[in-house]
Order: structure tokens, then C-alpha cells, then sequence
């Protein structure tokens, strides 16, 4: 074992190695026995595309290479597709259009506008599809969001069946085709916030008739509706103060198994799905308690649950059938995968995993689950993975690096499935610790909002305290801490920069420099999110601007870099290059690097790679140690 400084380690896990293996899995479909999915390939410039596996066990790729199955409906997308009888229904990103793929090429079902379609769903009955659409053909305003059926045997114009509010998804079609569920929020809500779960009948003539709201409202987030097979409707609410299961009866809403554990997911994207009917007494779905998810059955009478041990600790997207279940899985030695649960004999099949990397467990880091203290007396969650790499140890009495990762959202939560780009750093040297900081989700509400009216304050805090907490029992070099994170992470780390004096470096990836900038310019979808996590804007302006990292360059005093695509709509380019501007003006070590064609979300290989090879290079320049191989240089302002 050679002796060499932390950061210095040679390993075999490049950025080359992650970007030409690594593919991301997303949605799920079951058609029959056959299993569809849609993957993300980073190798294709992040072109999204869908493929079957057979009952033969045959896999293949069902997308012509000129289309990119991907909807923009809340710019974050989602349920671009769907199957019956082997047809393919999708939305391909280019011109955001609906086609039809039975055999050969796919032919468009909806006329070249500015519309937008995802969540779809077949209506056999009335040979129509039912999805959300939205409209951008208002001249700049807000885009119309709205629930609208698409003929398939003509090019007639869609059929609008629901209107009036600001958001709608998840429509879905009782199994006798007589109802439709749907959810639907307002502004300022995101539906975390609260959602409504209205129920409606499906006319004959394909007309929604007499409406009724089954659950929900501005302070109840419903999730995932789903029909039963004999046709009742099921759904996850938090009034508990944690996402449960619940059936809609004649006498109200119960639920199914209370526990004060999770069984939703901030709904982010369309169509996603924690559960899945085996039956009209069984119920294949998943739960996170404590950060770890875990896959489980449920019966649907008597409310027992009974986990199903798998090797797996982060579960999504589940789909099942009478005969299997199919989800998306991944655990703290396995890629992300495909996976295939025999429901008779309980055995589980890799369909499809997201990387064909094959790493020696000495060179892997297994997270450690860690709570640490943090203000007003409350306890914070994260990850820590350790340095790790059988190939070298380092000087006696060295004590390695920190990286602080910060989630995006910031309603989200981080994973414990194998991440190549946490181990491209701790096979390097460098110590992680992934924070789940107040305001992730998978704590229960309480701890969902924690953020409310104190974002930039709570997760900086628990960033902050999490370094400490570490650094305090020597497992971490203080004086080399350094904060990372991307979009609402991305702003995190600014504020950890900007407003605190314990981390020595740190990488912003499309980060969030300026609240009000970003309050004037995003998107449909998060436009009044700051309402909760800030204040109303403009009215409280005054906090806007306390919290805005641009405006208090004054008091940075450490190394930045940035990294940004130039069509982002979400956090638009300008707001890096205000930061930037500003650290050259001050004399702070900065790096700014633009990517073109990227969005929201780096998808290139190429931009993967160069990022990730390019933070490292930053970083040894800041810390002082040698890079194990050469790495393409960035230009380093005022360094």
C-alpha cells in the first residue's frame, strides 16, 4: 500500500470511466409481461430514450435515433410516455409534440404549436389519450396549465376536460373507464405544499359530468392517486404529518398502515410512483424511514405490512402486475437498476443497470448514517462516507479534505444508491458528507418545514454544523472544508460562502446568487415557491436581499467555482456571471465555466466529465496536493 497525501490517490474511477458507462434510469411502464423504461444517455448528448424487455428476455431499444423521448411540462418533465398493447405513446422533446410508435417510424397525433404534454394516459374506451397540457401561446404570461384528451383516430384539436386552476397531474381512469382522478393545487402551493384530489364522471361522449373532491387542500399534500382493480381509489396524504396510504370509502378517507414513516416523495416530477396493485388485496410499495428506503407488501384488508428484504436501500418509480413488480433500485455497492421482483417465489432479476462499471470493493466508500446537533437543540441527517481506497493510505496524523455535498430542491432528499461522483472523490481521498439539512424530505412534515421562511438560514446551519460535527471529532481536516451543491444546493453553498466563515472553498453548480432575480425570471412551476421559503415578493424584498449572496460579496474570503449551462431557464446564466463579476472585482480566487446547449441539469458526457475533472483541478490548486493524473486545466481568476 503506497503512502500518499489525501486528494492524491490514483483510482479507476474517472470522470471518463462515469460519463461513457453511466446512463440515469427513469419512468416505468408494464404492458402485459413486456417492461418498458426510459433512460437518460449522457453518451447521446442526454437524449432520453425508451426500451422493452420481453418475457424472452430480450432487451431493445424501441426509440428511432432521431427522437428524445422528454416532456418540458414544468421544465422538470416526467411522464413522457406510455404503452398499451405494444404501442408506444411519447412526447418527443424537440417540438414537444405527442406521437404514436406501433411499428417503424413514430407518427405525430398532435399539430406543430406551443404545447406541451406529459402524464399520459390511454382511454381504450373512447380510443382517446387523457394528459396534462400546457399551453405557452399567451404571449409571454404564464403558460395555462389544464387536463385535455388527445384523439388518436384523427387530427381533430384536444378536447379540453378540466380547467381553471394553476396546476394539475396524475389523471387517471377507473378500470370500468366510468371516472377520472385528478390532482390539482394553486399558486403559491407546490404540491408538497398541499394538493387536491378531485374525482369526476367520465360521460359517454367523453365529457367530465359531476365533480367531487375527495382529500386534500392547501395545507394537505396528496400524492400518487391510483384505482384499485375493483375500482376503488387509493392515495398518499401527509394530514398525518407523514405520507400514509389511504382508501377513499363511502364514509371518508382511511388509511390503510399509519406509521410515522414516509411513503411519498416530493412530487418533482410527473407520474411517479411509490406503490403498485398485485390485486385487489395486495399492494407492492415502498417506504423511507431515517433516510433508507425499503420495498414491502401490503394487504389491503387487514393493513399488515411485511417488508421484503432486498439488498437495495433506495427504491422508485414502481410498477407491478399480478405476476411481478418492477422498480428502480440501487443500494451503497450496486448501480442503479432496472429490477424484476417474482411475486411467486419472491425472486429478484436485474433487468437493467445504469452502469456497467465494475469497481473492487476496496475502492468503494458505504455510507454512514449520522445525526448531529444543530440550532435551537434539533438534530439534523446526512451521509458520511469516508476516504477509501485500498491502494493507499495516507500520511500518519493527515486528516483528509470535506466535501459538504447540498441537495437541490431544496425539497428533496439525497440517496444512499452508489453514486459514481461521490466515489470519484472518496476513492481520491476526500471525506463527503451528504446532508439531508432541514427542509428534505423523508423526516415527516415537521421537518419538511423547517425551511419555511428560512431558506438560506436552516440549511446553511445544518451544512455548517454537520462540518463542524465532524471536524470536532477529527475525522475531517478543518482547514480544508469545502461546500458543493447544484440549483437550489447551488444557492446553499453561496450562502455557506458568503455568510459563514467555515468552509475554505466551494463549487456552485447553476446555483442561485440573487432571490429576487430569481423570483422575476423562473418558471411557471416554482414561480411563488419562494412565497413559502422566503416571503412574499415584492413585499418583503428586505429579506430578499438579506439573503442573496450577490449582494454581500463584501465578506467572502474563499475560492469559487461556478458552473453553468447557457439555456437555463430555471436559474438563467446571468446570475453566475453576476457572482463572478463581482469575486473578480474583489480579488477572490474564482473560476467561471459555461457550458453551451446545457439546461437545468448538466446531461452531456462532455460536460459531465470537464466538470467534474475541472472541480478536482480547482481543488488542488486551492488545497496544495499534486493530481495523481493530468487533468485539463481551468482558467483560475486572481489565483
Amino acid at each position: 500500500m503506497a503512502m500518499k497525501p489525501y486528494g492524491s490517490w490514483k483510482t479507476p474511477i474517472t470522470s471518463e470511466l462515469i460519463v461513457s458507462e453511466t446512463i440515469k434510469l427513469q419512468q416505468i411502464v408494464l404492458d402485459g409481461e413486456d417492461v418498458y423504461w426510459s433512460e437518460s444517455r449522457p453518451a447521446e448528448g442526454g437524449r432520453n430514450v425508451v426500451l422493452r424487455w420481453s418475457s424472452d428476455g430480450k432487451i431493445e431499444n424501441v426509440t428511432p435515433k432521431e427522437f428524445n423521448v422528454r416532456s418540458r411540462v414544468h421544465e422538470y418533465g416526467g411522464g413522457s410516455f406510455t404503452v398499451l398493447d405494444s404501442t408506444l405513446f411519447f412526447v418527443n422533446f424537440a417540438d414537444q409534440r405527442l406521437y404514436r410508435q406501433q411499428s417503424g417510424q413514430p407518427k405525430p397525433i398532435t399539430p406543430q404549436a406551443t404545447m406541451r404534454y406529459a402524464d399520459i394516459v390511454v382511454d381504450r374506451a373512447r380510443n382517446r389519450l387523457i394528459c396534462v397540457r400546457e399551453d405557452h401561446s399567451n404571449g409571454g404570461l404564464e403558460p395555462v396549465n389544464t387536463v385535455v384528451a388527445v384523439a388518436l383516430s384523427d387530427n381533430r384539436e384536444d378536447r379540453l376536460l378540466i380547467s381553471g386552476n394553476d396546476f394539475y397531474s396524475t389523471p387517471r381512469i377507473s378500470p370500468d373507464g366510468s371516472q377520472l382522478a385528478w390532482l390539482t393545487w394553486n399558486h403559491p402551493n407546490l404540491p408538497w405544499d398541499g394538493t387536491e384530489l378531485w374525482v369526476g364522471e367520465l360521460r359517454p361522449d367523453g365529457s367530465v359530468g359531476k365533480v367531487q373532491k375527495v382529500a386534500g387542500g392547501v395545507s394537505e399534500s396528496i400524492f400518487q392517486p391510483e384505482w384499485s382493480p375493483d375500482g376503488v381509489l387509493y392515495f398518499v396524504s401527509d394530514r398525518t404529518g407523514w405520507w400514509n396510504i389511504y382508501r377513499s370509502s363511502q364514509k371518508g378517507s382511511e388509511p390503510l398502515c399509519p406509521q410515522n414513516f414516509e411513503f411519498g416523495r416530493p412530487q418533482w416530477l410527473f407520474d411517479m410512483s411509490t406503490y403498485d396493485f398485485v390485486s385487489t388485496e395486495r399492494i407492492i410499495c415502498t417506504f423511507t424511514s431515517k433516510g433508507m428506503w425499503h420495498l414491502a407488501s401490503l394487504n389491503c384488508t387487514t393493513g399488515q405490512l411485511d417488508v421484503i428484504e432486498t439488498p437495495f436501500t433506495e427504491f422508485w418509480n414502481l410498477r407491478a402486475s399480478p405476476k411481478q413488480a418492477v422498480f428502480c433500485a440501487g443500494s451503497p455497492t450496486e448501480s442503479p437498476a432496472i429490477v424484476s421482483l417474482d411475486l411467486a417465489s419472491n425472486s429478484l432479476k436485474i433487468i437493467k443497470q445504469s452502469s456497467d462499471i465494475e469497481i473492487e470493493s476496496g475502492h468503494l466508500s458505504i455510507p454512514e448514517v449520522i445525526e448531529f446537533p444543530t440550532e435551537g437543540g434539533k438534530t439534523a441527517h446526512g451521509f458520511f462516507y469516508a476516504p477509501k481506497n485500498s491502494d493507499y493510505e495516507a500520511p500518519r496524523g493527515e486528516a483528509p479534505p470535506l466535501l459538504v455535498k447540498s441537495h437541490g430542491g431544496p425539497t428533496g432528499a439525497t440517496s444512499t444508491s452508489l453514486a459514481w461522483d461521490i466515489q470519484y472523490w472518496t476513492s481520491r481521498g476526500f471525506a463527503v458528507l451528504d446532508v439531508n439539512y432541514g427542509g428534505s424530505s423523508g423526516y415527516g412534515r415537521d421537518y419538511r418545514e423547517r425551511l419555511d421562511g428560512q431558506w438560506g438560514i436552516v440549511d446553511v446551519d445544518d451544512c455548517v454544523n454537520g462540518a463542524r460535527y465532524l471536524a470536532e471529532q477529527g475525522r475531517v481536516d478543518r482547514k480544508r472544508l469545502a461546500i458543493r451543491g447544484s440549483s437550489a444546493g447551488g444557492f446553499t453553498t453561496l450562502c455557506a460562502l458568503t455568510f459563514r466563515d467555515i468552509f475554505k472553498a466551494g463549487a456552485s453548480y447553476y446555483g442561485i446568487s440573487d432571490l429576487e432575480a430569481l423570483a422575476k425570471e423562473t418558471h411557471k412551476f416554482e414561480a411563488r415557491y419562494l412565497d413559502r421559503l422566503i416571503g412574499p415578493y415584492p413585499e418583503r424584498q428586505d429579506i430578499y436581499r438579506e439573503r442573496s449572496p450577490i449582494h454581500f460579496t463584501h465578506l467572502l474570503s474563499c475560492p469559487l467555482i461556478l458552473f453553468q449551462g447557457l439555456e437555463d431557464e430555471i436559474v438563467p446564466p446571468n446570475q453566475a456571471e453576476m457572482m463572478l463579476d463581482a469575486l473578480q472585482v474583489k480579488g477572490l480566487a474564482v473560476a467561471y465555466v459555461p457550458f453551451a446547449g446545457e439546461q437545468h441539469g448538466f446531461r452531456r458526457a462532455e460536460t459531465i466529465k470537464r466538470a467534474l475533472d475541472g472541480e478536482l483541478y480547482f481543488y488542488s490548486r486551492v488545497f496544495g496536493f499534486d493530481l495523481a493524473e493530468e487533468i485539463e486545466p481551468i482558467e483560475i481568476h486572481n489565483l
